[in-house]
């Protein structure tokens, strides 16, 4: 009989890996968590949830993940920092690969959530110089300037409706002429005289000595081309998954993130993923809750038929 280190290994420390963590510890795992940066995934960046159940008022992703965090610790979790490199898998045995070493596992749940998508106009040289993803990180740099979001779905515009409690405006790019993004948060985004939205419309590039001072824009039915004076440009365009590790043996949909089963199964038996880094139609923390706690329950059941 092969010996393992560990009976579940889950990467990732967002909601669905902290909830994975948590189902995993209640049924007295020998379970590892391994996060790469900070526990609690992109919900501690985000400024308010509204949707999920059991905060009628709300609540801020930063406590959220606080809350979801300290229920780990308290159940027994072990969450190490660190970032996984690759995977060596098979049927019977899967190998974690650290910068350090190499820990082996019965089961693995990766969790490894996703990262905004760059649009190309300029990201790598203005980050942290009038670049930014996170309004809940950086909205209090840009107090009384302008400054431009990119996006039509729920990060944009929620995030949008957040930066208005610093800035003088915000030029909301969508280029439909139509938003995604929830009809509530829809309606709070028109109701408000500091967010001007400009339909039809994306962003081709970025201008500025030391920090940005223009926003080139074009409009795709009519090719009308501009610059908009901004201090600041905030994009939420989607996601991309974060799969560098996974080598060439899961396989993911086009875009790279990971196809699953009904039980969060991939295609390698006691192989799981959940969250973000799943093929899904919906990434919501409750979605990501559900999934953690469907991988769990999987993993202990393929466990069990070793």
């Amino acid at each position: 009989m092969t010996d393992f280190d560990y009976d579940l290994v889950i990467i990732g420390a967002g909601p669905a890996g902290l909830t994975a963590g948590i189902y995993a510890a209640r049924a007295r795992m020998n379970v590892l968590l391994l996060e790469k940066a900070v526990p609690g995934g992109q919900i501690i960046v985000t400024d308010w949830i509204e949707n999920y159940p059991g905060f009628p008022e709300g609540i801020s992703g930063f406590d959220l993940a606080e809350k979801m965090i300290l229920q780990a610790e308290e159940m027994g979790l072990k969450i190490e920092t660190a970032g996984v490199h690759s995977l060596n898998l098979d049927k019977d045995k899967k190998e974690v690969v650290l910068a350090d070493r190499t820990i082996s596992t019965k089961s693995l749940i990766i969790a490894s959530g996703a990262s905004p998508k760059k649009l190309g106009i300029g990201e790598d040289r203005y980050m942290g110089k009038g670049i930014s993803f996170c309004a809940t990180c950086d909205a209090p740099f840009f107090k009384d300037k302008t400054v431009v979001a990119i996006g039509g779905g729920d990060t944009a515009v929620q995030e949008s409706i957040y930066l208005t409690k610093f800035v003088k405006k915000v030029f909301l790019l969508h280029r439909r002429d139509q938003l995604r993004a929830a009809k509530i948060l829809q309606e709070r985004a028109f109701a408000s005289d500091k967010i001007e939205i400009l339909w039809d419309t994306v962003a081709t590039g970025v201008e500025g000595l030391f920090g940005i001072e223009g926003v080139h824009v074009r409009n795709v039915k009519t090719g009308e081309e501009k610059t908009l004076k901004a201090d600041g440009c905030f994009i939420w365009v989607g996601t991309l998954p974060n799969a560098e590790f996974l080598g060439d043996d899961i396989i993911t949909d086009e875009y790279g993130f990971i196809r699953t089963d009904g039980r969060m199964e991939t295609n390698i038996p006691g192989v799981y993923a959940a969250g973000d880094i799943r093929d899904t139609p919906l990434r919501q923390v409750s979605t990501a809750v559900g999934d953690g706690a469907i991988a769990t329950l999987a993993a202990e059941h393929y466990i069990e038929n070793l």
